[in-house]
């Protein structure tokens, strides 16, 4: 983690539209916004208005990935779900997990992944889904095909977002629809996020 760097001001935020979801975190929104303002981060880019899309975020080589990307979300009052071991949904913590949008899945079984998520897609509603398309916090990973499965599947956008360590910029790129065989696809998503200083 880069040293903080200690602010007074209120960190400027991107506003989601109406069709963006939402949730109301209460004490948590203060406490993603402290982050940012005391952690030097601030978020660069249009949050696209939409109600469902697969969001991939990238690098993920430290978990301190984690700790910036959720305070973006409490700060912007996104609903945004993500995987989670199925362990971690059991008791009070699970219930916690549950709410903040956490989606369990056995990671025992090859595609548990990628059916569970579709599966909650295929629920309807809104859902934004955050995955980090690297799955591992080596340095340098390729990026893996389930995100893009996922979004070519449930006929949904991809919204790319990079967080770069040197400029404390979690940056959010415009949509792109998964319209590109897998392969194919995955790399293009790899190079737009690196072209945008992705990067530790």
């Amino acid at each position: 983690m880069t040293a903080p760097i200690a602010s007074n001001a209120r960190p400027t935020l991107p506003q989601p539209g109406p069709r963006v979801p939402r949730r109301h975190y209460g004490v948590l929104r203060n406490a993603g916004l402290a982050w940012l303002r005391v952690s030097g981060w601030r978020i660069e880019g249009e949050i696209p208005d939409l109600a469902r899309a697969v969001v991939a975020v990238a690098p993920h080589s430290s978990n301190w990935d984690f700790v910036h990307a959720v305070a973006a979300v409490f700060a912007l009052g996104l609903r945004v779900s993500f995987i989670g071991k199925h362990t971690l949904f059991r008791g009070p913590f699970g219930r916690f997990m549950a709410w903040l949008g956490g989606i369990p899945v056995d990671r025992a079984r090859p595609d548990g992944v990628v059916e569970a998520v579709l599966a909650r897609f295929a629920a309807g509603g809104p859902l934004w889904f955050g995955v980090a398309p690297e799955g591992t916090r080596r340095e340098g990973a390729p990026f893996k095909s389930g995100f893009y499965r996922v979004a070519q599947a449930a006929s949904v956008p991809i919204v790319p977002v990079y967080l770069d360590y040197r400029r404390r910029v979690i940056g959010i790129l415009a949509p792109c629809a998964p319209t590109l065989p897998v392969e194919e696809g995955v790399a293009a998503i790899r190079e737009r996020l690196l072209a945008h200083g992705a990067r530790r």
